[in-house]
């Protein structure tokens, strides 16, 4: 050609130019060199090393997981599960390569066709508000992703690029392809492939039908718009689109992409009025966030874990069975409550009209039970009202399904439905029925005596929408419950359960401001001289305060606070449960006496990994030789020591639980005594009453119950026997139904004495009998504490009885004789 002759460097050329001629060719080689460097020096500035992903660790979500190992709960902000390249189907691979980057097997990490076509894309609409479609390879996609970020420039394009080539050299196809197939996002706050095919299927990626793999392969473009309640017709048609790409990249035959084209979406859609099950335990659950956010942070840090990022997977306390019972036991006890009490009003309100359904899930009310829903009175007549669900559908609440009467004012609840109240309802044939939450609140807490672990907690009503945990903040007064721990003081100090208080009048001078204050019981009256058993069987208020007043408040108070139920002052009103404790505190001190005294600390999490399988943290602490053996060495099985403090004396924790046994047997708390099994308790009532207690439980499991209302006011005739007992009852009947029949084992010193338990007094000839209310009975003692006869009590208990007959005012012979002997 006639150009290349004139820049040809004729061999008859004088040298001078022929070097001239050179040098300009290498300066114009070393220009472009340089101009290359200097492009990818200004575009490659800051960009992270490629290198780093070789130890990238994306977002994972915290796992919770319950005692057996179940799945209960995980936190996260970004749903994703990691897996490995191996662990995904070839369909899978497949279904996305066709959709995304067919040619990524042999590309090296650009398609400059496509790379170019996305340049000219973003050219030619620039100014028009469209936005160019993208071009990238599935390396330029992670290179965004995980590296860069979702800029919208040509910039970020170029630096996109040149990170994708030094990924290409930093790893291999496989490990692009998995960090991709991990990291992608598919809409509904799903990362990655496995995480999509629950929020989709709810099925793991292995089962997953050759039409459900297209469906998610159609999702990377744009997640919301191919969702099934969006644009149904737009998803068939995107994965058409994939089932057509693949079979012309040889991945699957037309006859299998035409049997995949005729199969439904079969994606769950959300929000489609159907009742969707909550995660078990909430208020369990919220409780193990807040300490997991404790202990190891919400946000990840360098070098730190996190609870929504960190991967990390928590082995908790947590029992299916029991959390399902006390959940079940606490709503069903908090309905029959007030069952009788009518209708308790609108749950709140919100606008109707366009939006409602939306607005009617933002309200968030929780409703207890599964099949009760949360709906909207959008409109009404004489006859009926039309109610919204979730999702926009809609149902008919006939009059006739709402004659409640309206509690505090009367008159039949649907005459006071207006439109935007959010009401409780239960489906009943074709039409919906009017139902009460109840504003009466509670909290029930299950604990293992033998470890502290935490096995159920429920915190309220509902946790969804209310997330004060009852169980765990509410501080309430617990009553006579308190009062075992009276007594524990008194066995501490020289008493016995058989010893002989009087159950009489009982007045103390305060202050000068307070004056003289005289106590009374629950039920009024006085019985006269009694056993210590006796009077707590009975949870007799003037037996109690004179016994404090006798030993002294202080020892009293000590105790309480040993036991970890809390710090009071040393006034005698503490004694009958006026100092405030939650259900956690005071369960866990009553598994502290099934423990025989030893200390407890309540946890609900046994152990934390993180995501690598390392141990990062452990509740029980103990070194236990031996325990990890891989084969057994034929030797006695290691067990970890005991090294838990004796907070109280193991005889004196015995001798409170074998008196709490006849709580049950003839006591305040009889309803548990069809359960057939050794149980021992104690029920609270406080004044007015305000709040209603049981705490107790068998040698294995504890619980503690108590209801009231969250601004306290009288519950009427409510009682701890009556209203927190039978809640202990329910859940026991499910929770211990196939536990062992396991009787409280006395620790070593303990004397079981015959006596009659009405005197006291040592019987050397009957027996006891299985009757409950025989008069003899074995009772436990101290080495050395057992009764001996009292020569003095036929002189003393005539005058006792004359004082108690002429009341408070002559009762100075029972305050100078202090009314024990």
């Amino acid at each position: 050609m006639e150009w290349v002759e004139r820049i040809r460097i004729r061999r008859d050329m004088p040298p001078i130019l022929k070097r001239r001629w050179v040098q300009l060719i290498l300066a114009a080689i070393v220009t472009f060199l340089l101009a290359i460097g200097i492009f990818l020096t200004i575009f490659g500035r800051g960009l992270p090393s490629a290198d780093a992903l070789l130890t990238y660790e994306p977002p994972l979500p915290s796992n919770l997981r319950g005692l057996d190992g179940t799945p209960i709960q995980t936190f996260a902000r970004e749903r994703r599960v990691q897996l490995a390249f191996d662990e995904y189907p070839a369909v899978v691979v497949n279904a996305f390569l066709s959709a995304e980057d067919k040619d990524f097997f042999r590309h090296g990490g650009i398609d400059y066709l496509a790379f170019l076509n996305g340049v000219f894309e973003y050219v030619t609409k620039m100014g028009s508000g469209e936005r160019a479609r993208g071009g990238s390879t599935i390396t330029q996609q992670v290179a965004k992703n995980l590296l860069i970020g979702d800029e919208y420039s040509p910039t970020r394009k170029i630096r996109e690029a040149i990170l994708a080539r030094r990924i290409e050299r930093a790893l291999d196809k496989k490990q692009i392809l998995e960090l991709y197939l991990n990291q992608i996002f598919l809409g509904r706050n799903a990362y990655g492939v496995q995480s999509a095919a629950q929020a989709y299927f709810r099925k793991d990626i292995g089962q997953l039908s050759l039409s459900e793999a297209a469906y998610l392969a159609a999702l990377p473009k744009a997640p919301a718009n191919y969702t099934p309640e969006r644009d149904m017709a737009r998803a068939l048609e995107r994965r058409a689109y994939v089932l057509r790409e693949m079979e012309a990249n040889g991945y699957i035959t037309a006859a299998q992409r035409a049997e995949a084209d005729r199969q439904p979406l079969g994606a769950v859609t959300l929000g489609s009025g159907q009742p969707r099950p909550q995660p078990p335990g909430g208020y369990f659950t919220e409780e193990v966030r807040r300490q997991l956010i404790d202990r190891f942070g919400e946000t990840a840090k360098d070098g730190d874990y996190s609870v929504y990022a960190g991967g990390l997977w928590v082995r908790t306390s947590f029992d299916p069975n029991n959390q399902q019972a006390a959940e079940r036991a606490l709503r069903d006890g908090l309905v029959r409550y007030e069952s009788g009490r009518g209708w308790s009003g609108p749950l709140g309100r919100i606008e109707v009209g366009d939006g409602w359904p939306l607005r009617l899930a933002q309200a968030n009310k929780g409703v207890g039970y599964a099949d009760w829903r949360a709906a909207v009175v959008l409109s009404k007549t004489r006859q009926a009202a039309e109610i919204g669900l979730p999702g926009g559908v809609t149902g008919t609440l006939p009059a006739s399904a709402a004659t409640m009467p309206k509690r505090g004012v009367g008159g039949r609840a649907f005459d006071f439905l207006k439109a935007g109240d959010i009401i409780a309802v239960k489906q009943e044939g074709d039409r919906w029925a009017l139902r009460s939450v109840p504003k009466v609140q509670g909290g029930f807490i299950v604990e293992n005596p033998h470890t502290g672990q935490i096995l159920a907690m429920q915190g309220g009503f509902d946790s969804k929408g209310d997330s004060f945990n009852r169980a765990t903040q509410a501080e309430r007064q617990p009553g006579s419950s308190f009062k075992p721990f009276v007594y524990a003081a008194a066995f501490d100090n020289g008493l016995t359960p058989a010893s002989i208080i009087v159950d009489g009048p009982f007045c103390v001078y305060q202050s000068v401001k307070l004056g003289r204050k005289c106590f009374r019981n629950f039920s009024g009256g006085y019985a006269g001289p009694r056993t210590i058993r006796w009077g707590l069987e009975q949870s007799r208020n003037l037996m109690t305060v004179r016994t404090a007043a006798t030993i002294g408040m202080e020892r009293v108070v000590g105790v309480a606070e040993r036991m970890g139920i809390g710090r009071y002052p040393a006034t005698l009103g503490v004694a009958l449960g006026a100092g405030e404790t939650t259900v956690e505190r005071l369960t866990n001190a009553y598994a502290m006496l099934a423990n025989n005294g030893r200390e407890l600390k309540p946890t609900l999490i046994d152990f934390v990994q993180d995501r690598k399988g390392k141990v990062i943290y452990r509740a029980d602490t103990r070194p236990c030789d031996r325990c990890n053996m891989a084969e057994w060495d034929g030797k006695p099985m290691p067990r970890p020591p005991v090294v838990a403090r004796q907070l109280l004396d193991a005889m004196t924790a015995y001798q409170v639980v074998h008196v709490l046994e006849g709580v049950v047997q003839r006591g305040t708390a009889t309803v548990l005594r069809d359960l057939g099994r050794p149980l021992f308790g104690k029920t609270g009532t406080t004044t007015g009453p305000t709040n209603v207690w049981f705490v107790g439980g068998s040698a294995d499991v504890v619980a503690g119950v108590y209801v009231g209302y969250d601004r306290p006011v009288p519950l009427g005739g409510a009682e701890g026997g009556t209203v927190a007992a039978p809640i202990f009852k329910q859940w026991a009947q499910v929770a211990m139904k196939d536990m062992p029949v396991v009787p409280f084992r006395a620790p070593a010193g303990i004397r079981l004495v015959r006596i009659d338990r009405r005197t006291g007094r040592q019987v050397f000839g009957g027996w006891p009998t299985s009757d409950p209310l025989a008069g003899t009975i074995w009772e436990a003692f101290k080495p050395a504490t057992e009764p001996r006869r009292a020569l003095h009590r036929d002189e003393v208990v005539p005058k006792v009885t004359e004082a108690v007959q002429q009341g408070p005012r002559d009762s100075e012979f029972l305050q100078r004789e202090g009314g024990i002997y």
